[in-house]
């Protein structure tokens, strides 16, 4: 049986992975901030889950907590990272950047890094994470947000290359939604929203298949496109 550990497996698109590993015969860490929902989870799959309830901010106890769960599942094949956070902020309050980025930067590269180097002193081993199509380019309405899911998409493409120069079998996936039904999809015009479990399921088949990047849902590698490539006077007028 694979082991995985799914970091940020309380709600969304995180809890959906969860379930349908669980399915595929693998056995699942989960970890969160609010163990009532980690028991909750437990509560559906009994004998399935391995609990562990932390914040990623608290990047000092990371590497113990991870450590520890990888030991009670007796290995780790797989871990994906779905923990982030990002809210609209035109005003440019510092706590909310802040709080945005010890998430989506400070916790995501404590446990990216844990992951890559137990995969390497491993030899092999497959990291996802979930970022974000806002991590194109940045945006007016949530500054952070943008500039760290950036940040997360780079350092996937780093870790990326850094396995290639080890030439070990480690495999990096970044899986980049567009709008999905989750409370994290905030602000008026959304269009094309994916459910968590349509989202769950492309990363799913995206990581059995050890895709780069892969765009939730597989329209929005249009819109992708068109943001990548739209000139800077017309973007900067959006």
């Amino acid at each position: 049986m694979k082991k995985a550990i799914v970091v940020g497996a309380t709600s969304g698109i995180g809890r959906q992975l969860a379930i349908l590993l669980a399915d595929n015969n693998y056995h699942v860490g989960i970890t969160g901030r609010r163990a009532e929902l980690l028991a909750e989870l437990q509560e559906l799959k009994p004998g399935k889950f391995k609990p562990s309830a932390f914040d990623v901010t608290d990047t000092t106890a990371i590497p113990q907590h991870l450590a520890k769960l990888t030991a009670e599942l007796g290995g780790l094949d797989l871990l994906i990272i779905s923990s982030g956070t990002g809210d609209l902020n035109p005003s440019l309050d510092p706590g909310i950047e802040n709080e945005t980025n010890a998430v989506n930067v400070l916790g995501f590269t404590t446990v990216a890094d844990w992951a890559f180097n137990f995969f390497e002193k491993q030899g092999s081993g497959h990291l996802t994470a979930i970022t974000s199509i806002a991590g194109m380019r940045g945006g007016r309405h949530a500054p952070a947000y943008n500039a760290s899911k950036a940040y997360q998409i780079n350092y996937l493409q780093a870790l990326r290359q850094k396995a290639t120069n080890l030439k070990l079998p480690i495999f990096v996936t970044d899986a980049r939604p567009g709008f999905v039904d989750t409370p994290m999809a905030k602000g008026d015009g959304r269009f094309w929203v994916a459910t968590p479990q349509k989202a769950a399921l492309q990363i799913y088949k995206a990581i059995e298949s050890n895709r780069k990047v892969v765009y939730i849902t597989k329209r929005w590698r249009l819109i992708a496109f068109i943001i990548k490539h739209l000139p800077g006077f017309l973007y900067n007028r959006m």
